[in-house]
């Protein structure tokens, strides 16, 4: 289960990403209630979703080819 933990380290890679409105009304929305970042919380988010990664059968045909 995910959660919003405040950040350990600051962030030093400026990146521009575009999201759709549901998508970032319910991201501030989240950030706003436990108190932290906007962008802490894309960080964790995407540090959550890296974790739980899982290649796809595509994606292993791919590299095994280019090997």
């Amino acid at each position: 289960m995910f959660k919003v933990n405040q950040p350990k380290s600051k962030s030093n890679i400026s990146r521009t990403i575009r999201f759709n409105e549901d998508l970032f009304n319910t991201l501030n929305m989240i950030a706003t209630k436990e108190g932290t970042s906007f962008n802490a919380l894309v960080l964790q988010c995407c540090e959550y979703a890296i974790g739980d990664y899982e290649e796809s059968d595509q994606s292993v045909e791919q590299n095994h080819h280019n090997v």
